[in-house]
């Protein structure tokens, strides 16, 4: 458990958030938007990649790379940080590598925002 009581998880940091956020139904309503973003985006990056759209699949990874700290464990803001690097001059190759390393973290955070939501 958090110092808050609430459940400990591998990718969420409740603790980090709430600190940035201040409260519990701010927190709520941005967890709701990062978990649509999310829905949105991680099928999305996938779909450019396998078109080698690396300018579209930077620019959401980009977006993710932004609002990730403000929610996560540092290890995770670092693996989205350097796929995002990756994205920035690599190949469509590369970055496919790399994103198929990182997309099943993101889809884990997804399940660890609906258990935190619960």
């Amino acid at each position: 458990m958090t110092s808050a009581g609430m459940q400990e998880f591998e990718f969420l940091d409740v603790d980090r958030a709430l600190e940035q956020i201040g409260d519990v139904a701010a927190l709520h309503e941005m967890l709701d938007m990062l978990q649509a973003s999310l829905d949105r985006d991680l099928p999305q990056i996938r779909q450019l990649l396998s078109q080698g759209d690396v300018k579209g699949a930077n620019r959401l990874l980009h977006a993710i790379k932004g609002f990730i700290p403000i929610f996560c464990t540092e290890p995770l803001c670092a693996h989205v940080a350097s796929v995002e690097q990756i994205s920035k001059a690599g190949s469509a190759a590369d970055i496919s590598a790399a994103y198929a390393l990182l997309e099943p973290k993101l889809q884990k955070l997804q399940a660890e925002i609906d258990a935190h939501m619960v």
